[in-house]
This record gives C-alpha cells, sequence and structure tokens, in this order.
C-alpha cells in the first residue's frame, strides 16, 4: 500500500505524468481518446488526457499524455499497463514523463478550476462527502469607484450613450466536510468596469459576477485542502 498526499492543484510533477506510445492507428482519434480514458481512470481520476497523432518520421498511429493527481496511482498505472495489449494487438509503450519534454508541463503549480475541484471531491470524497456554504456575499462597490472608473461620475459614454458602472462583490465561503469533523473558510472578491445601456444589462453583470465570486472562494478554499491517499497495490 502506498501513501500520497493529494492537493487541489494542476498536476505539474514529472511523477504525476505519462506519456504513452505506439498507439496503432487502426481506431480514430475519439476512439483512442475513449479508450485511453476507461484504462487510466480506472486507477484514479485523470487531471488530463491528451491524444496527438504521432509525426513523421515516427510510424503512423498516436501518443497520449496522461496527468493523474496523484503519483502513486500515476505509478500503479504504469506498471500495470506498460507492456499491456490493452485495447490493440500490438503492446502499448507507457513511461513516466522526464524534464527532456518541457513543452508539455507547467513551470509554476496553480489552483484547479472549479469544474476540477468539484469533480476530483467528489471523485474522492463522494457527493455527501463534502458541502460548501455562502457566510456572507455582499455588493462592495461604492460611488467614488464608480468616479473613479468612469471618468466621468455618471455621465453619458458617447459611443453607446450608457452608464459607465463598476461593481465589485465579495464572499465569505466555508467548506465542509462532515465525515471529517473538519471546515475551512475562504474569501473572494471579483469586479469589472463596463458600460451599462439598460437595467437588463446591469442585472446581467450583477448575476454573473456573483457566480464569478461564489466559484473562486470556493476554489480558495479547496487550496487550503490536503487529501491523503492509500493506493492498495
Amino acid at each position: 500500500m502506498e501513501v500520497d498526499v493529494l492537493e487541489f492543484k494542476v498536476p505539474v510533477e514529472n511523477s504525476k505524468t505519462l506519456f504513452v506510445w505506439d498507439i496503432q492507428p487502426s481506431h480514430t482519434e475519439d476512439q483512442v481518446y475513449v479508450r485511453l480514458l476507461g484504462v487510466f481512470s480506472s486507477f484514479g481520476p485523470l487531471y488530463l488526457l491528451k491524444v496527438s497523432h504521432s509525426s513523421a518520421p515516427n510510424p503512423p498511429g498516436f501518443y497520449a499524455l496522461v496527468k493523474f493527481y496523484s503519483a502513486a496511482q500515476a505509478s500503479k498505472a504504469l506498471r500495470q499497463t506498460d507492456g499491456r495489449t490493452l485495447f490493440q494487438n500490438s503492446p502499448l509503450k507507457v513511461r513516466l514523463s522526464s524534464k527532456q519534454a518541457p513543452h508539455f508541463l507547467s513551470h509554476s503549480s496553480r489552483p484547479l478550476s472549479h469544474a476540477c475541484c468539484l469533480e476530483l471531491a467528489n471523485h474522492c470524497l463522494g457527493f455527501n462527502g463534502w458541502t460548501s456554504d455562502i457566510i456572507t456575499l455582499k455588493e462592495l462597490t461604492n460611488e467614488e469607484e464608480e468616479e473613479e472608473g468612469g471618468g466621468g461620475g455618471g455621465e453619458e459614454n458617447d459611443e453607446g450613450g450608457g452608464r459607465w458602472r463598476r461593481l465589485k462583490f465579495g464572499c465569505l465561503l466555508q467548506l465542509s466536510f462532515p465525515h471529517h469533523g473538519q471546515t475551512t473558510r475562504a474569501t473572494a472578491v471579483v469586479e469589472d468596469s463596463f458600460t451599462c445601456s439598460g437595467p437588463d444589462v446591469l442585472l446581467q453583470k450583477r448575476c454573473r459576477l456573483q457566480k464569478m465570486v461564489r466559484e473562486k472562494a470556493l476554489i480558495q478554499a479547496f487550496t487550503k485542502v490536503l487529501l491523503i491517499l492509500l493506493v492498495v497495490e
């Protein structure tokens, strides 16, 4: 059994990235993607799966990049797939990434997207394993900010005939893990400046920013979370 620490950050380590070669051209690119997804996602959640055509002078076919969140799961996948035929007649070649392939790797880790946070949390904790609650969500806009942003303090814009507006929202969110008795909180602020041509535009912008600040606060909360992962051989 291996123990791994899983973070809600974009995986950039070589130990979490696999390359797959010698994929035959007997399937389409979409079919190869589906088959590889079925094989490698069985070892753990994937951050990325990318299939590409092999370029000359290599033989026709495909190669793939597979990024795991967990180094232990990537290692297990490597041991159990390298040299196996899996979904084709000839064996696949699977290797860990190396520093000689920097074009596939990022130089710094960054928080996961909102969608990836939800996917990873639901996979590892279950849909009932965590909850998020908005403690506070409020508009932080004030008149001084609107006047500074528009350069006219509410005057009409010559081009669109609308008023220059600036909106700012703040959010305090709590992330809870009821099965473990743990909670964490995070804050986020978003703002935008725009030309408001009517109340419908203002309403749409408010709704959009409120959604953005909730998602940003959730991402910030997940960056504080570490999951201890047990990988069974």
